[in-house]
């Protein structure tokens, strides 16, 4: 039989221990990796907004439009925050499609296509 105050430091042993290996899981899932290209249009995006390649925009098969995200090359680590307004990519292995704006800030314009994670931010 365990006394009361020995219950109590289990408890909090075992709180601390459980919040040391959710909080990296939880960020975990809000991050997704994947294949990125870029794109340069002129049409209308599926958000109904004309396309601008010179903004920070990018397009992502479900998340809802006007969600910011952060994405980040994974070559060199370069970084930048983008709106989401379209629809796609839809070519397998790729989890978002950059305007040539938001795929110049991290460097993958010569490439056109580069390895990513983003995550939603604010």
């Amino acid at each position: 039989v365990l006394t009361l105050k020995t219950q109590l430091a289990l408890a909090t042993a075992s709180a601390i221990l459980l919040s040391t290996f959710v909080a990296p899981v939880e960020a975990l899932a809000t991050q997704n990796c994947g294949g990125a290209s870029w794109y340069a249009l002129s049409s209308r995006t599926a958000s109904g907004e004309r396309m601008n390649a010179s903004l920070l925009t990018a397009a992502h098969r479900s998340l809802k439009f006007g969600t910011k995200v952060k994405v980040t090359n994974r070559n060199n680590g370069k970084a930048v925050i983008v709106r989401i307004n379209d629809r796609g990519p839809f070519i397998k292995g790729r989890v978002l499609d950059l305007s040539k704006a938001a795929a110049h800030r991290i460097g993958m314009v010569s490439s056109g296509t580069a390895h990513v994670c983003f995550q939603p931010v604010g």
